[in-house]
C-alpha cells in the first residue's frame, strides 16, 4: 500500500474499503490483514478468516506471532510440524527460541528462512503484476452428492465462471483440469487438452463433463469437493462470428457475449444455464 497512501489514505482504511467494495458489489466477506511485510499480511489475513480485519503494529510483531502455532509458517508443512511437535516445539514463540543450528539441522538451507519468518522478517518485494499459471474455482458441499446430474449442474457453474474471468482477462486457455474429492477422501485430477486454445463456455463445459462421468466411481461413493480449473493460457484475439468461426461456435461466442453483459449490468445471478438449477434444487 506504501506508494497507495497518498491517493487513498493509510494502510487500515484502504483494507477497510476493500472489505466494503467487496462486500457491497459481490455480497462477500473477505478476510484483510495490514502489516509492514508480505509474511505477517499473509498471517495476519488468515486470523480472522472468513470475515476479518487484523492490523499488526510493528512493535508488537512478536506479541502477535509467538502464540501462532508453527504451520503458520511457510515451509512448515505435515512433516516439518511432525518434527517439531516430538521435540515439543508447538508455537512459534517456542520455534523462535531455538538456536538457528536446531533449525538447520532440520529443515537445512530453509531453516535460516524459518527462523527469520519467526522473527517477523521478511524482506521480499511485493509484485502485484504477477502472471497467474491457471484460473480455478472449487466448491465443498456441505453434504456427499451422489446424483450425477446435480454434480453436472454445479460443475456447469464453476466452468461459467473460470471462462467469465477467462473473457474478463482476454485471455484463452488449452487445458481444463477437473479434481474431485470423494467422501473417503480420496482426490483425483483430470485433465484434457484442446487442439486450440479456447475461452468459449460451451467448449471448456463440454470437455469437463466428459471427465466427470468417466469411469468415476459415483454413486453409491459420494463426492464432497468439485473443482476446475484452466491453464496453458495465451492472449485471445476477437473472432468474426460468421466469416472466421464454424456456425456452432459463433453461436456460443455470440451467446457467451450476451451472458456476460447481462450479468455485469444486473449481477451474477441474472443470468443461468438451465443445467444449473438442477442442483439449485429448481
Amino acid at each position: 500500500m506504501t506508494h497507495s497512501q497518498q491517493l487513498f489514505g493509510e494502510a487500515a482504511r484502504i483494507g477497510w474499503r476493500i472489505k466494503r467494495e467487496i462486500r457491497n458489489e459481490l455480497t462477500l466477506t473477505a478476510s484483510v490483514g495490514v502489516a509492514h511485510n508480505k509474511f505477517l499480511a499473509k498471517v495476519a489475513s488468515d486470523v480472522g478468516k472468513p470475515d476479518g480485519f487484523h492490523v499488526v503494529d510493528p512493535a508488537n510483531v512478536q506479541s502477535f506471532l509467538d502464540p501462532l502455532p508453527v504451520t503458520k509458517l511457510w515451509g512448515v508443512g505435515t512433516v516439518g510440524n511432525r518434527r517439531l511437535q516430538q521435540l515439543g516445539i508447538h508455537t512459534i514463540g517456542e520455534l523462535r527460541a531455538q538456536p538457528r543450528t536446531l533449525l538447520d539441522e532440520l529443515f537445512g538451507g530453509w531453516g535460516e528462512q524459518l527462523w527469520e519468518l519467526a522473527h517477523g522478517i521478511d524482506d521480499r518485494a511485493v509484485v502485484p503484476d504477477h502472471k497467474a499459471k491457471s484460473l480455478s474455482h472449487e466448491t465443498t458441499f456441505a453434504e456427499d452428492i451422489t446424483d450425477v446430474e446435480a454434480l453436472r449442474g454445479w460443475l456447469l457453474d464453476l466452468t461459467r465462471q473460470v471462462a467469465v474471468r477467462l473473457r474478463c482477462n482476454q485471455l484463452r486457455g488449452r487445458t481444463v483440469h477437473l479434481k474431485i474429492r470423494f467422501s473417503n477422501f480420496r482426490t483425483i485430477t483430470r485433465s484434457h487438452t484442446f487442439p486450440k486454445s479456447t475461452d468459449v463456455t460451451q467448449e471448456l463445459w463440454n470437455a469437463g463433463a466428459a471427465m466427470l462421468t468417466k469411469n468415476l466411481p459415483f454413486p453409491p461413493l459420494g463426492v464432497r469437493l468439485l473443482g476446475f480449473s484452466v491453464s496453458g493460457f495465451d492472449t485471445a484475439e476477437p473472432c468474426q462470428a460468421d466469416l472466421f468461426c464454424e456456425s456452432e461456435n459463433a453461436r456460443n461466442v455470440r451467446l457467451d457475449t450476451v451472458s456476460d453483459w447481462i450479468q455485469k449490468r444486473f449481477g451474477p445471478a441474472a443470468l443461468a444455464r438451465a443445467a444449473e438449477l438442477v442442483h439449485a434444487g429448481e
